[in-house]
């Protein structure tokens, strides 16, 4: 399994409306090929947040990579630049 770990940061006042987008964005999101999971976590005072998705596939195709970028550009209003994504292998996942 495979972690692709994103980090963002977003513009002041703006997660709310962000939540409502990435509510509606659910069902594409979740239905990337490969993926397993996704985690978004924000530091609500400095505005940064990570975005950990775990996926079957060790690299991101050009067409996932596409998709990506057109699920991020729904948030261009709410956040600083275009995020990077770094990809790892997972070492360890465990759940209670």
């Amino acid at each position: 399994m495979y972690a692709r770990i994103t980090p963002y940061k977003m513009k002041p006042g703006s997660k709310d409306a962000a939540m409502k987008i990435m509510d509606k964005l659910k069902d594409q999101i979740m239905a990337l090929p490969g993926q397993h999971s996704f985690l978004n976590v924000l530091d609500d005072k400095a505005g940064s947040g990570y975005v950990v998705s775990t996926t079957e596939l060790s690299e991101t195709s050009p067409e996932t990579a596409e998709k990506i970028k057109g699920l991020w550009a729904n948030f261009a209003s709410y956040i600083e630049g275009q995020p990077q994504a770094h990809s790892f292998e997972v070492l360890a996942d465990w759940k209670r």
